[in-house]
């Protein structure tokens, strides 16, 4: 995956910010769901090229235009990801008790990485998700279930999970307290 890839979902956030329109209004005008457009522009997914130009059309911006705002390629051999450019994340509609902060997405070589932090609220709802990337999580504080295709697994405290974001997946929160974690998404270039 290219930096050009990573960036497309970060793109059609920040023209539809720019322009006043919300996820519904993208999803109903490109003839695709809600929770698509969240996932894309999240970094969760990427969509197909019939699926793009329909966002964009969307987007009332000309195909040029909108990848002329893409990031172009860094020739470093680090990444400095500056706190002005941490943002909230916007989730679909149907997830409820969830709140993401997005602390770093960069591309170095042939590896894409995205860091962000995840609030789970107590009995929060969503349905299972998969992203184009392998997820490692870490939790900060308080505990919650993580369900991995037909699998659960309690994470408390200091405990880490690593896995494969193409099996559907999502965390539970059973307990009274928040539980945070630091999520970090891989994206491999093939």
């Amino acid at each position: 995956m290219n930096d050009y890839l990573i960036g497309i979902g970060k793109r059609i956030k920040e023209i539809r910010k720019a322009s006043k329109k919300t996820i519904s209004s993208v999803a109903s005008d490109a003839e695709v769901s809600n929770g698509l457009i969240s996932r894309i522009e999240n970094g969760r997914t990427i969509p197909s090229l019939p699926v793009l130009l329909n966002i964009i059309n969307a987007l009332e911006v000309d195909v040029s235009d909108f990848f002329e705002g893409m990031p172009k390629p860094s020739e470093l051999a680090y990444i400095v990801s500056r706190s002005e450019e941490n943002a909230t994340i916007e989730k679909e509609d149907e997830a409820k008790g969830f709140s993401y902060k997005y602390i770093f997405g960069k591309q170095l070589s042939s590896i894409g990485f995205e860091a962000v932090l995840l609030e789970v609220q107590p009995n929060s709802q969503r349905e299972k998700v998969e992203t184009d990337a392998y997820e490692f999580k870490y939790m900060l504080s308080g505990e919650c279930y993580y369900t991995i295709g037909d699998d659960e697994v309690l994470l408390k405290e200091g405990d880490s999970l690593f896995f494969d974001g193409r099996i559907p997946h999502v965390p539970v929160n059973r307990g009274n307290i928040s539980a945070k974690m630091l999520v970090l998404y891989f994206f491999l270039n093939t």
